[in-house]
């Protein structure tokens, strides 16, 4: 039985050659299951990277997508955006620097979604509330996968992680503690969803049998078992 099946639509070649951590595909499609966002939304992919998981909201889900990156080609994400079959009235790629604030106008979207980035701004209280909510539209509903660590241990550091990453790598990493410490006072917000996501493993599994160096830099704390201290967290807020 496939449980992504939406996922499951792309090629491994594909999948290998453009995600950049654990899978963000499968990420995804567990985090929106039972969503409420209608067909035709217009929904910003936040920190969208190579533009796979835009790819997937567009394509299989048929959102009007807006693909935000910094570090990405806007014109190499839409060439890859039209291999897939989609065009430019389904799919806008935008360089953006997101901690500096957004190009759009105030409640331009319907929902958000972020996948593996919202660690790298949303760390800062004042982020949420100033930042990102002004362009969702009210009662639009906001979906994040973070990266995170089953209980924050940075006042103690196992051996295991240091073996991949720096205590400044690990820094962006948190527990659903520290997350809900950060989100619950925002004005204008509610958390609808907070939860560990199931797909963990497989995701990491996905991303550590990829041939390229930073897959391979991630391989020596996860053979030593740092995977039990990590978990991805599934967040689901909505604007009041």
């Amino acid at each position: 039985m496939n449980n992504f099946p939406k996922s499951g639509t792309f090629p491994l070649n594909i999948v290998q050659s453009k995600i950049m951590g654990p899978n963000p595909l499968k990420l995804c499609e567990e985090l929106l299951r039972g969503h409420k966002i209608p067909q035709g939304a217009v929904v910003l992919d936040l920190g969208s990277g190579t533009g796979i998981t835009s790819c997937l909201l567009a394509r299989e889900y048929g959102f009007a997508t807006y693909a935000v990156d910094l570090w990405s080609d806007p014109g190499e994400n839409m060439r890859f955006f039209e291999e897939m079959g989609l065009s430019n009235r389904q799919i806008c790629p935008v360089k953006a620097d997101a901690s500096q604030g957004l190009p759009f106008a105030t409640e331009f979207f319907d929902a958000v979604v972020s996948i593996d980035a919202y660690n790298y701004f949303g760390r800062d209280s004042a982020y949420l509330g100033e930042k990102l909510l002004p362009h969702v539209k009210r009662g639009g509903l906001l979906h994040f996968a973070i990266p995170g660590m089953v209980r924050d241990c940075h006042d103690d550091l196992p051996p295991e992680l240091l073996l991949s990453w720096t205590p400044e790598q690990l820094e962006y990493m948190h527990d659903m503690d520290w997350w809900r410490a950060m989100i619950e006072p925002t004005c204008g917000v509610r958390i609808e969803r907070m939860a560990p996501l199931t797909c963990h493993d497989e995701a990491w599994a996905d991303w550590l049998a990829c041939d390229n160096e930073y897959a391979a830099g991630d391989r020596a704390s996860m053979e030593a078992g740092a995977g039990r201290l990590l978990n991805s967290i599934g967040i689901v807020l909505r604007r009041l």
